[in-house]
């Protein structure tokens, strides 16, 4: 008969989760470790509604705002993308036109305000279409995906550190770039697949 070796797993209680939505988060002391231009660190001793006793290091942003911009004049619709170098990535990527909001700027009065400075386009009609945490394990940074339709064109004004070059390209095109690893940025690929996806549904008009 072989001999088997016992293993004695060691028990662990379950993680307990609030009962009601309406349990709060308790902090216990915050510390401002970064005050930088883009955005500020904490550092924050907090006890989470769960009753967990933590530390969390949090990265402080006003937010973001993403133009999905469609030229659907055409038989199949084109996404307006940009492409610019990327210092964090070490490389050049493709993207939906983005900018962080301004203090005291309301989301969708900055999707117009950075579609007109990085691609001089302007649109008709607009529809906030996804809204999402960016990274929340350690930042507190939300995107609002504003659907742009209607477009026409006119002068950009980017700030001087940005060189961006624009492109209307079919969804189609688009969506396989995303499949085929091409496209990389996050933003991008959930706007992009959400307009894929309200097309399949039909709920495109």
């Amino acid at each position: 008969m072989p001999l088997t070796k016992r293993v004695n797993k060691k028990k662990t209680s379950p993680k307990t989760f609030p009962k009601k939505s309406g349990q709060t988060v308790q902090v216990l002391s915050s510390k401002l470790t970064y005050d930088g231009k883009v955005f500020k660190v904490t550092c924050d001793r907090v006890k989470e509604p769960s009753g967990i006793t933590a530390t969390r290091d949090i990265v402080r942003h006003s937010g973001s705002v993403v133009v999905l911009a469609v030229d659907d004049d055409g038989p199949e619709p084109r996404v307006l993308l940009e492409r610019q170098y990327r210092y964090a990535a070490r490389d050049y990527l493709w993207e939906l036109p983005a900018g962080r909001i301004d203090p005291g700027e309301e989301p969708l009065a900055g999707a117009k305000r950075e579609l007109i400075e990085e691609t001089g386009y302007r649109a008709k009609k607009w529809k906030r279409a996804v809204f999402f945490y960016s990274s929340p394990g350690f930042l507190d940074e939300t995107m609002a995906i504003y659907l742009a339709r209607g477009l026409t064109l006119g002068a950009a004004t980017p700030e001087e550190d940005e060189a961006i070059e624009c492109e209307l390209l079919p969804l189609s095109q688009v969506v396989d770039w995303i499949f085929s690893g091409k496209i990389r940025d996050g933003k991008t690929i959930a706007g992009v697949l959400w307009l894929a996806e309200v097309r399949r549904r039909g709920q495109w008009t």
